[in-house]
């Protein structure tokens, strides 16, 4: 009896440690996988939970100042678990990719290596999650392959976006050839 008992809470164990992964709460998912934490099924994005820990770190931009030195604006971007690795191999993100890219207010000032600008404030997020098979034909945050969304970092699970071709798409208008994203600048998507 007490080898069932064991036997039990063992089998019981390794099924909520699937659950979790299955969900996107804890760990990773396969290339490609939509982790619900993401998005729901009326195509409404979120600012994927702990995505700092699970997501792969793919580059930073620097917004030149206006006027003087330094940087007005930083920002850093990650990208989904496996999708830098699936970039790699086919040239383009998977189905269900999300990047996130964190955007500070920057602080330039002088140390001893120069000149530097720093993060200072976080405004918000932008995150864009890979649509090949057309998720959300009605939602218009939804097109040209992507789900669009900006979020202000005061609220991380309510969009301020409403339709991604006048909120969004013309940062992107000049990456269109790469899939309307900035790959140059994520040094982890080479060979």
């Amino acid at each position: 009896m007490r080898g069932t008992g064991f036997a039990a809470v063992v089998i019981a164990a390794i099924a909520v440690g699937v659950s979790f992964v299955t969900y996107g709460h804890v760990g990773s998912s396969a290339p490609g996988e939509v982790m619900p934490s993401v998005v729901d099924s009326h195509g409404n994005l979120h600012v994927p939970h702990a995505y700092r820990a699970t997501y792969q770190y793919l580059g930073s931009w620097a917004v030149a100042a206006d006027q003087g030195p330094g940087a007005k604006e930083l920002h850093i971007v990650y990208s989904s678990p496996g999708a830098v690795e699936a970039y790699r191999s086919h040239g383009k993100f998977p189905d269900g990719a999300v990047l996130v890219k964190e955007v500070y207010a920057a602080a330039t000032g002088s140390m001893t290596t120069g000149t530097v600008s720093h993060v200072e404030t976080l405004k918000g997020w932008f995150v864009m999650m890979k649509d090949g098979r057309g998720r959300h034909p009605d939602n218009k945050l939804w097109g040209d392959g992507w789900g669009w969304s900006w979020f202000d970092a005061t609220n991380p699970s309510k969009t301020t976006s409403t339709d991604y071709k006048s909120s969004c798409k013309a940062c992107h208008v000049p990456a269109e050839a790469s899939d309307w994203i900035y790959v140059s600048g994520y040094p982890s998507l080479k060979p």
